[in-house]
């Protein structure tokens, strides 16, 4: 197993005593812990219980459905056009978590208004948003948008991976989600890693990526269920170490996701046997069909297409396996 000189995994949310007391981490040498994730209003909150909405596009209430979506540059210009909103917030109703990368705005209330438009017609949906990355002056956030009648994120595993080498130009967003289940049933537990690689580093970025698994796989929440999933940049073909995992698998194979339909750049990356709840439905979401949108009206959304995959709601194969981490405080 390659070292992990060069990525260091910063650990820290807004309970960090809370993670120091009660997380043991193994396996890695020098780890440092740093606040990263940003905690504004509704960021962390799993929001209030309850049955899902009539609008849940899930093809029963024993799955969910999750999503990643590079909306180009997510900024002030794109928010006030209001015919995209509307369609952006759609897209989002139509999953349970959507990845969100390329947030490009200095205003941080962006992602917040935005929730509230997904929120406009009853849903009841919360953002985690990380920090604003990159090496430049052009820099970028990703963000969660969950639903939190299916979905509940723990507010103290909620973290950026830190990369003092500089291996990767916008680190990746980590954050621990549970899915919702009837009383007694044991919940499917799962840690998103959302990244969006730079065009111009994919091959060296997507090597990164492989030790980027094994640091959140030992980061002390026990929690053997990691999808990293974003705008890799590359295809099913092109993944290097992190295709060469012994059972890493993609969700989307052989499929186009950029809206003009001739590259293969996002997907959702799991290792199959530990993460047996994929039901091994996915798709791409063709915004220009969905939405009846011609081409320039689909690219004035974003250059990439919504992607996506089921999962089961509860924790696979009859184990009982769960994240030994999960803070019961979430969703109260």
């Amino acid at each position: 197993m390659r070292k992990f000189s060069a990525l260091i995994l910063a650990v820290l949310g807004a309970l960090g005593f809370y993670f120091f007391k009660h997380y043991e981490i193994r396996g890695l040498e020098d780890l440092l812990v740093v606040a990263r994730a940003s905690d504004n209003s509704g960021s962390l909150s799993a929001g209030p219980s309850g049955n899902a909405a009539t609008w849940n596009p899930t093809v029963d209430n024993e799955t969910i459905r999750i999503a990643s979506f590079n909306i180009q540059v997510f900024g002030v210009s794109k928010a006030r056009d209001a015919r995209v909103m509307d369609i952006l917030a759609q897209v989002v109703r139509k999953f349970d978590i959507v990845a969100i990368q390329e947030i490009r705005a200095k205003d941080q209330t962006i992602i917040p208004r935005f929730v509230e438009q997904v929120n406009a017609t009853g849903a009841r949906y919360a953002h985690v948003l990380g920090p604003r990355l990159g090496r430049t002056s052009s820099k970028e956030q990703y963000a969660f948008v969950f639903n939190t009648q299916t979905i509940e994120v723990d507010h103290s595993a909620t973290y950026t991976i830190s990369d003092p080498s500089d291996r990767l130009h916008r680190e990746p967003l980590i954050s621990l989600f549970r899915a919702r289940t009837p009383a007694g049933g044991n919940p499917f537990t799962f840690q998103l890693v959302n990244i969006h690689t730079d065009p111009d580093e994919v091959k060296t970025e997507v090597e990164a990526l492989a030790d980027v698994y094994r640091a959140v796989v030992s980061d002390g929440t026990n929690e053997r269920d990691v999808i990293i999933l974003g705008d890799l940049n590359a295809s099913e073909h092109q993944l290097g170490s992190l295709g060469a995992i012994s059972g890493m698998t993609c969700a989307i194979l052989g499929q186009t996701t950029n809206t003009r339909r001739t590259k293969s750049y996002d997907n959702l990356v799991f290792h199959a046997q530990e993460t047996n709840e994929y039901t091994g439905r996915n798709g791409v979401l063709d915004l220009l069909r969905e939405f009846n949108l011609t081409e320039k009206q689909a690219l004035a959304v974003s250059d990439h297409l919504p992607v996506w995959a089921e999962f089961s709601i509860y924790e696979g194969a009859g184990t009982q396996r769960v994240a030994t981490r999960f803070n019961e405080s979430v969703g109260q």
